[in-house]
């Protein structure tokens, strides 16, 4: 499940609240993902692909399906209980928006 909405990042991505390029690392469970974003696209590599990303994301394969999928959206409780950590929650907002998935 993971890897066909990876796969599919590029074909959804809209870039709404996107200012620049950015970068983010998902680590969700043993699933690994580089995803850079500029404001003419989107590329999705398997690993860590760059040194210092802009946003960091660790959680669970379900977790972050649960966020995807159904609409949730981490509070302060998720982060400080660290069923969610990220070095740049605010980034994870503009990821959302990104693709569509911010209401």
């Amino acid at each position: 499940m993971l890897e066909t909405i990876f796969a599919n990042l590029p074909k959804q991505f809209v870039g709404a609240g996107l200012s620049g390029p950015m970068s983010f690392y998902f680590s969700l469970g043993e699933e690994k993902k580089t995803v850079q974003l500029a404001l003419d696209g989107c590329l999705v590599s398997d690993g860590k692909t760059v040194d210092n990303a802009d946003c960091v994301c660790k959680t669970t394969p379900e977790f972050f399906l649960r966020i995807w999928q159904d609409g949730y959206r981490p509070g302060m409780k998720d982060f400080l209980s660290g069923t969610i950590k990220s070095n740049n929650p605010s980034a994870l907002q503009i990821f959302l928006k990104c693709f569509g998935k911010e209401s």
